[in-house]
């Protein structure tokens, strides 16, 4: 199981990263040993996080909202589905 997350900075940015361990990986955020993104830019606050089966699915998970528009990721944030409804036979 691993994570992909969502955190705000303090700059009113989003990061998005995976991780098999979220509060650990929070806590190394926090004390600017996480990503080189995030240092300096607290506060930090999670606002998404969502569970992948593997990590391949992970990556290609936050690839996918890496390349997302900010306002694609406030409605994921806000939990608006953004996936398309199954076509129906």
């Amino acid at each position: 199981m691993v994570y992909v997350y969502l955190l705000e900075c303090g700059d009113g940015s989003l990061y998005t990263g995976i991780t098999p361990d979220l509060w650990k990986r929070i806590l190394l955020h926090e004390k600017g040993k996480g990503a080189k993104y995030t240092r300096g830019r607290g506060p930090l606050t999670l606002r998404y996080v969502e569970v992948q089966p593997d990590l391949g699915s992970a990556l290609r998970r936050e690839r996918q909202i890496k390349r997302f528009t900010r306002a694609k990721k406030e409605l994921l944030i806000a939990g608006i589905c953004l996936l398309p409804p199954p076509e129906r036979s």
